[in-house]
């Protein structure tokens, strides 16, 4: 883990580290992908999760770092979804169901109640966000996995809180990634309603 945390390369008074640029790379890689509706968009998912596990986890932003579990394991799910739909000819993106945003509300919510709680008590850095973010990104990636549109407005979220967040604690890469994942979640909400259409 040592060799992915230390500083590489310093920007000012913030240092970026190898995890920094690998988690760079393999997250814009993994939504420049699902914005195309690409299965591609997995792997890179996964090696994101893992490299960004470890750079949240010396970040001591202990819900995000648990979330990359999660991550991992919905892009095995996904990834399988994916396959058998194409499969199947059902690849196109689902329209936005009322019933995506209430539930995900209620799940939201809650869950980002239980989290900083648990957060708090670990000693983790920016409870509150740190909470939002794993519990909205779980939802998100859900609804990624079912190919519902529903899913870009949930990562536009994320990426709102995260931009703030990441640069707050010193991964001002990390920042500057969300950045451009704002960018691209606009692009594939608007290319996914074109493919429903």
């Amino acid at each position: 883990m040592q060799i992915l945390t230390a500083p590489l390369i310093h920007l000012g008074t913030m240092s970026m580290s190898a995890g920094d640029l690998a988690g760079f790379a393999t997250g814009l890689a993994s939504v420049a992908f699902a914005a195309r509706g690409s299965i591609l968009n997995f792997p890179f998912a996964m090696i994101n999760s893992i490299i960004l596990g470890a750079v949240f986890f010396h970040a001591r932003l202990y819900g995000v770092m648990s979330l990359q579990v999660v991550f991992f394991v919905l892009g095995v799910q996904g990834w399988i979804q994916w396959m058998l739909a194409s499969s199947k000819d059902d690849a196109k993106p689902k329209p936005i169901q009322k019933r995506d945003f209430v539930v995900g509300l209620a799940m939201v919510c809650g869950l980002t109640l239980i989290l900083r709680e648990v957060l708090m008590r670990l000693g983790g850095a920016a409870s509150w966000p740190d909470a939002f973010i794993t519990s909205a990104s779980m939802w998100a990636q859900w609804l990624l996995n079912r190919k519902s549109i529903s899913t870009w407005a949930w990562w536009i979220g994320v990426d709102i809180v995260s931009i703030p967040l990441y640069w707050s604690r010193q991964l001002p890469l990390i920042a500057f990634l969300y950045v451009l994942f704002l960018g691209l979640c606009i692009q594939g909400w608007y290319r996914w309603r074109v493919a429903v259409r």
